[in-house]
């Protein structure tokens, strides 16, 4: 809006300086009174606009928070994977009844498999960056969206690695007799809150659908984006809930964490014109001057 106006305002002034130029003869007032005759032009046009980018950095906010949360989640996953051993008799002693009745159902015992399995949609999921370089309207703005991408992953990754760091809460397999006394013993089984897995999952894949989206707003297959970034969280969230690595409150705030920063990283750094309709560039001329004028309709 400030260029739009900033513009209108330099081609006014240019122009207003352009004075009718005198000829060698004589000139009275009245030639120049007689051009006052000629009709004052009325139409109005749309000021052009540039061409603008899909989206726009903002470089004193974005290189500080994503350099941050970065040095956060690589300092905090050193932490959270590392966690003390819990003592047998603590593992012994723990009852599925003080669980919330929300979450009680999904313990069960650790299946290796089913960890397994849902390391697949995480890790395909991860360089998603390289998609850009397929369509031309990307592949020329790939940087900028690779570090869009660094950021949102960034920024799940602060929220994750902090909630874990500061909450110890026992997976569900821990309280299952089904699952080995090691395992269960085991350091990792107190990262339960919240649900990393389909946090990320969901970061990476909702992220994707939402740049393809804005680069391809006519797009009739914008759905299929979306689809298969949910699927992908579904397969995620099944495979960890079903493996007894965490409760269903884990997994939906985590989905929920991730879906929300995927898309609004995006969202909030799409460059937006406002086109007010008020606003129109006017050509004027009163016998001495011509040039352009900024008029604003009140309603």
């Amino acid at each position: 809006m400030m260029k739009t106006i900033l513009t209108g305002f330099i081609c006014l002034f240019i122009c207003s300086q352009i004075n009718a130029q005198n000829d060698s003869t004589t000139t009275t007032d009245a030639a120049y009174r007689a051009t006052d005759t000629i009709p004052v032009l009325s139409f109005s046009q749309d000021i052009p606009v540039k061409k603008q980018p899909v989206y726009k950095l903002k470089p004193i906010v974005d290189f500080p928070l994503t350099a941050v949360n970065t040095a956060w989640t690589l300092y905090a996953f050193t932490k959270i994977y590392s966690k003390p051993p819990t003592d047998a008799e603590v593992v012994l002693n723990l009852n599925k009844n003080n669980i919330n009745s929300f979450d009680r159902w999904a313990v069960r015992p650790y299946s290796p498999h089913l960890d397994k399995i849902a390391y697949i949609p995480f890790n395909a999921s991860m360089p998603l960056p390289l998609l850009f370089l397929i369509p031309q309207k990307t592949r020329k703005d790939f940087f900028k969206l690779t570090f869009l991408y660094l950021e949102a992953m960034s920024i799940t990754g602060l929220l994750y690695t902090g909630s874990t760091y500061l909450v110890d809460r026992y997976r569900p397999y821990v309280y299952s007799s089904g699952t080995t006394l090691e395992q269960r013993m085991n350091g990792g089984g107190k990262n339960s809150f919240y649900g990393g897995h389909p946090a990320l999952v969901a970061t990476s894949l909702f992220f994707g659908a939402k740049v393809l989206s804005d680069y391809f707003p006519e797009s009739k297959v914008k759905w299929v984006f979306y689809t298969v970034a949910a699927g992908a969280t579904a397969a995620t969230v099944y495979c960890r809930l079903k493996g007894g690595m965490h409760f269903p409150s884990d997994l939906l705030l985590g989905v929920a964490q991730g879906t929300l920063t995927g898309i609004l990283v995006p969202y909030f750094h799409k460059h937006r014109i406002i086109k007010d309709p008020n606003l129109s560039l006017v050509p004027f001329t009163n016998g001495f001057d011509h040039g352009l004028a900024l008029v604003y309709k009140l309603k």
